[in-house]
């Protein structure tokens, strides 16, 4: 069955190189076979970042933190880019100003008997994210 198209589109199709018999109908999608689509490449890609993400934490070395052999205790901030921060390197601590262009010993002392060895553990539990995200992975909601 041939159909009839008006002569100025007849002409169109075949300057182009389609003729109006060949041409194919476009499939109809539903919007819950869209989504479904979209739900499960969302889903892939997320599974491919987790991967990466353990596979960086299980094959690359650790970024230092409490477990190198120097780590920051704290700081306050005492200008628009000046700090003071407190560094622990073994059993020392060093005051040091920090700006962008200088850093500058203030003091050093040994570290306090009575603290820790990870200053993070005196932090309040509402207030310290590893102990936090440590519970909320093994499913306790507080």
């Amino acid at each position: 069955m041939k159909m009839q198209m008006p002569a100025g589109m007849a002409g169109l199709f075949t300057a182009a190189g389609v003729h109006a018999a060949d041409a194919q109908p476009v499939p109809a999608t539903s919007a819950t076979s869209t989504l479904l689509q979209v739900v499960l490449g969302l889903a892939v890609v997320m599974i491919m970042i987790g991967g990466a993400a353990w596979l960086a934490r299980r094959y690359l070395p650790a970024a230092g933190g409490a477990r190198g052999p120097v780590r920051i205790v704290g700081g306050v901030m005492v200008g628009p880019r000046e700090r003071v921060v407190v560094v622990e390197i073994a059993d020392t601590w060093v005051v040091a100003g920090v700006t962008s262009q200088n850093v500058s010993a203030l003091h050093a002392m040994p570290r306090p008997l009575g603290e820790p060895a990870d200053a993070s553990m005196n932090l309040p539990a509402d207030r310290n994210f590893s102990h936090w995200l440590a519970k909320a992975v093994k499913g306790d909601p507080r």
